[in-house]
């Protein structure tokens, strides 16, 4: 499929500079641009490669001024890298897409399948469950007994979804991500751990992705929420009755300890910690490998453990590199002012 800049432009609300007649038809980095290709350019550190990218269109924002000659036709836009995800979006809805139930699926004869679904081989739709329109189930998912997959949702390879629990329309489940899984609660008894059963559900909103391997235990009781447009990497542990505000985005290894509430449009650094039974507010940014032990309020942006603003952590780490030579330093200080006062003392 092929599209010219005149078409792009008007589809991104941009502005053609050179030939509008120009057309691609895939997408590279700027520092692989290849004639027929479509680039962008937001970050200012890759501002070099547009002047040799072999791209035929590059997006570009507004205040973008070329110091030297470039080849490829530029499209200024408010937001080039937000741009470029609008097209990518148009460009894969444009994919055919698989549907159909492959012979091989195992399919309870009691579940409710929706219109123009894919369930692939090996795929497996226990007794009770719910496919909405347009699912695609790849193969060797499981989706578990009375669970509810919404529509146009999909689960890649060997996604499981345990009974009971709910996912949302418009979500993506990456290979092995496992929603509904035991919480983590065991009960100290004279012979060991007594395993207290975990009755409750996960329910995952509209518009979530989950990453791969990642995974959402269900609730000790009631439910584990995720909420709408919440976005998890690879990897991400969120437990037992924690809950995930709206828009809130978690790179990988982050693990969220079971009950703990995170607000909305939140953003976690690759493995922080959170600790159970505290509540995050929105908007709050923390910076990779941060843990955070207590409440937090609204707004805050914090690094490092026990998480602190950032410049104060930068400070600290300062210091923290410093320390064997205070240490050493406040070793020889003792032994002058127990020297001192030998000499007083006499």
């Amino acid at each position: 499929m092929e599209f010219s800049a005149k078409q792009i432009a008007e589809y991104v609300q941009g502005t053609v500079i050179g030939d509008e007649n120009a057309t691609v038809h895939t997408f590279a980095k700027i520092e692989e641009g290849i004639p027929g290709a479509l680039s962008f350019l937001s970050n200012p550190k890759y501002t070099h490669y547009i002047y040799n990218t072999q791209s035929s269109i590059v997006l570009v924002n507004q205040d973008f001024e070329p110091e030297h000659e470039v080849k490829p036709t530029l499209i200024k836009v408010a937001d080039a890298y937000e741009s470029l995800a609008r097209l990518m979006t148009l460009y894969e809805a444009h994919q055919p897409k698989k549907k159909g139930i492959d012979p091989l699926a195992s399919i309870a004869s009691n579940a409710k399948i929706g219109k123009d679904v894919y369930i692939g081989p090996f795929a497996c739709i226990e007794d009770g469950a719910e496919i909405g329109d347009n699912a695609c189930i790849h193969p060797h998912a499981v989706v578990g007994c009375n669970a509810k997959i919404g529509a146009n949702t999909t689960l890649y390879p060997q996604v499981a979804v345990y009974h009971d629990c709910r996912i949302g329309n418009n979500c993506t489940l990456h290979a092995g991500a496992v929603i509904g899984a035991d919480g983590f609660g065991f009960a100290p008894s004279p012979s060991g751990y007594e395993k207290i059963p975990q009755i409750g559900i996960v329910v995952l909103e509209d518009d979530v992705e989950i990453g791969a391997n990642t995974c959402v235990d269900r609730a000790t009781m009631g439910a584990t929420i995720v909420h709408k447009g919440v976005k998890l990497d690879n990897l991400v542990q969120i437990a037992h009755n924690v809950q995930i505000g709206s828009n809130t985005v978690m790179a990988s290894q982050v693990g969220v300890a079971g009950s703990a509430k995170v607000g909305e449009w939140c953003m976690f650094g690759g493995q922080v910690g959170v600790a159970g039974h505290i509540t995050i507010g929105d908007h709050v940014t923390v910076g990779a490998q941060s843990g955070i032990p207590g409440n937090t309020k609204s707004g805050a942006t914090l690094m490092g453990y026990p998480a602190i603003e950032p410049k104060q952590f930068a400070r600290s780490a300062a210091i923290y590199k410093k320390l064997p030579d205070m240490y050493a330093e406040l070793g020889r200080l003792q032994k002058e002012i127990e020297e001192l006062k030998k000499q007083l003392n006499k």
